[in-house]
């Protein structure tokens, strides 16, 4: 896959494809005409390069690019996702007949929610979400977990001594179902994510590759909300706000996160002055999230509104620093000790006041930076801060983190450090769950984990905010000439028309 002379300087702009400042008209010079028409991260990053080795070293100074007859950046990306999520399952096999005698799910670090419930929510007995049991999740995942169940009740009726097909334990169908599911939608959000890259489409493997993909694809149904944002913001990078409103729309409908998407493209829209266009797409959002709920709620109002009655009233997380004050405090901050059931409403107020804050921050940032920042920097912002101060952040959480993190700072060490504090996160949650007893780990190592991960998150906050701040440092735009935002589709070039550092110097 390599050609011949590979360049003995990355940064040499023959190789690397330049490096322009990035002005603040939003404008640059115009490519040079013999670079290469796609980014080769092996002449860019270092960890790219160093890992090249592997496989004969960095991509040489004239080899073809972009003109693959097979091995297209699409289909190897979709390869490595491939790899990744076969070795998920190899994973989360010892798990799959929901035999978890011996804490198997803690020991083999397999546990995933779709073996308990399949059988709290009635779907072995052919129940119906919502309909028929309360789902703590949105209506779209729970169509998901219908739909496996469906799958898997049509393989036993099929399978038998008289069949060709084995008899198979009919959760541990359903577990392959889902987690077979769950892997095409896996691929979807690695196709979306290296279409959203514009002409950086090997950035989609920082996705495909990704540790949290080996650790948390399987975890639960998140990977149907990252595919659904993913082809939204395919969407509106494609200029088409209507359809890249219902997409998120429906992504709303399976987790409640994909509205902080809409709040980023609010900001920028605002700064470029195209609210119009930001409104027909959060119109079509609007309509798509009621097509799919209104029904439900209709028919099963209480079971429907569980997700939101049960957000409302659970506690804080075990992974999450309210915990930790929690904790330090043996429970007497903010509500004090609570009744099992009830809702710890000093919580929420100070949750929700430091949320609006980070918020606010963010829309600062958006309105002042000196150039207006792109799509996923401002979403990552928004949905990392969700994250850190939320009192919920279950560990496969950080799958939602993934793409903005990839689109929005696209450099391999960084990214794996994180994602690597992510993992010891898991780890360190399963061998806390099993006791010591049982050979886990004490309390303060799982804190210590949890502390190691909210640092990294931190890190790539401050690097990110930093890259708006001075965009000649964002590889996306100061590593090519002419590239303002690859995801920003109506955003991309357009003029400012609102900018708070503009209107400060104009007053003085």
């Amino acid at each position: 896959m390599t050609g011949t002379h590979s360049p003995t300087d990355p940064s040499d702009s023959s190789a690397a494809g330049g490096s322009v400042p990035f002005g603040g008209s939003g404008r640059v010079a115009v490519p040079v005409p013999d670079e290469p028409d796609r980014v080769v991260p092996t002449w860019t990053d270092p960890v790219a390069r160093q890992a090249s080795e592997a496989v004969g070293g960095p991509w040489g100074r004239h080899a073809v690019t972009g003109r693959a007859l097979f091995w297209t950046p699409l289909r190897v990306c979709l390869l490595f996702a491939s790899t990744v999520l076969a070795l998920a399952w190899v994973k989360q096999a010892p798990c799959s007949s929901g035999d978890w005698s011996g804490s198997i799910q803690y020991t083999h670090f397999c546990y995933g929610d779709a073996i308990p419930l399949f059988g709290a929510h009635g779907l072995d007995r052919g129940a119906l979400p919502y309909l028929d049991s309360a789902v703590e999740y949105p209506v779209l995942t729970g169509g998901l977990m219908a739909l496996a169940a469906v799958l898997a009740r049509g393989y036993t009726a099929v399978s038998g001594p008289q069949s060709l097909l084995p008899t198979v334990p009919e959760v541990q169908v359903y577990y392959v179902v889902t987690c077979l599911l769950l892997s095409l939608l896996a691929l979807v959000a690695t196709r979306a994510v290296m279409a959203v890259a514009g002409r950086r489409p090997w950035d989609a493997a920082l996705f495909a590759l990704s540790p949290l993909l080996l650790v948390h694809a399987f975890t639960n149904w998140d990977l149907l909300a990252v595919a659904l944002t993913g082809l939204g913001l395919w969407a509106w990078a494609r200029d088409r706000a209507v359809l890249a409103g219902a997409l998120l729309g429906l992504a709303v409908a399976a987790k409640f996160y994909p509205l902080l998407v809409l709040g980023a493209l609010l900001l920028l829209c605002l700064r470029a002055g195209l609210w119009r266009t930001w409104l027909r797409a959060a119109g079509a959002a609007v309509v798509a999230w009621l097509v799919v709920n209104v029904p439900v709620a209709l028919l099963a109002l209480d079971n429907w509104a569980t997700f939101f009655t049960f957000s409302r009233s659970r506690p804080a997380n075990p992974e999450t620093l309210w915990n930790l004050v929690l904790t330090l405090t043996d429970g007497r901050a903010f509500d004090g000790p609570l009744a099992e059931g009830q809702t710890p409403t000093v919580l929420n107020t100070v949750i929700t006041v430091v949320l609006l804050l980070y918020g606010l921050g963010v829309a600062w940032l958006t309105l002042a930076a000196p150039v207006r920042p792109r799509v996923a920097q401002v979403a990552f912002l928004l949905v990392a801060g969700f994250l850190l101060f939320n009192k919920v952040w279950s560990p496969q959480f950080s799958l939602w983190l993934l793409p903005f993190a990839v689109l929005a700072r696209p450099r391999w060490r960084s990214l794996l450090l994180w994602q690597v504090s992510e993992a010891l996160v898991w780890i360190g949650t399963m061998l806390w769950y099993l006791g010591t007893a049982n050979r886990g780990i004490d309390e303060e190592w799982f804190w210590m984990a949890v502390l190691a991960r909210d640092v990294a998150v931190v890190v790539l906050v401050a690097l990110v905010v930093r890259e708006i701040w001075r965009p000649d440092s964002d590889v996306v735009r100061a590593g090519r000439p002419g590239v303002d935002d690859p995801a920003g589709g109506p955003l991309d070039h357009a003029p400012d028309r609102l900018v708070l550092a503009a209107l400060s110097r104009s007053r003085t």
